[in-house]
């Protein structure tokens, strides 16, 4: 657990330092728009300047950044150990053995049958006439 938080850790600050160094570079086409026709086409379109310390450090932190995210990725497939891994079930359920059980409410008793009411007798049919 440690360890993953440390490697989130440089993992996150070499990401900010690769931004950040990259966003400080200057870019190729930069000398373009100078002078064009002066030789700054031959830098732009052709051969590759002497390369920086911003570069360098770019390349080093990137180099950081992918073997660390190796790292990361194979600490988070390692399974966890039991005793170390636990749910918020598993909090609950030892909790509920601790705390003393609430007693049983009794079952309501059923309610007796509705009182019958003598029903009225049929009427006879009329006696024709």
């Amino acid at each position: 657990m440690w360890l993953t938080r440390i490697l989130t850790l440089v993992q996150l600050l070499s990401a900010f330092a690769i931004i950040g160094l990259v966003l400080l570079q200057r870019g190729k086409g930069a000398d373009a728009g100078a002078g064009f026709g002066a030789g700054a086409s031959g830098t732009v379109f052709g051969a590759r300047g002497a390369t920086t310390a911003l570069s360098r450090a770019t390349a080093i932190f990137a180099a950081i950044f992918m073997l660390n995210s190796l790292a990361l990725a194979y600490v988070g497939s390692r399974p966890v150990a039991a005793d170390t891994q636990r749910s918020i079930l598993d909090e609950a359920a030892e909790k509920s053995k601790t705390v003393p059980a609430v007693p049983a409410v009794p079952a309501p008793l059923p309610l007796p049958p509705p009182a019958t009411a003598p029903t009225p007798a049929p009427a006879e049919p009329a006696a024709p006439k």
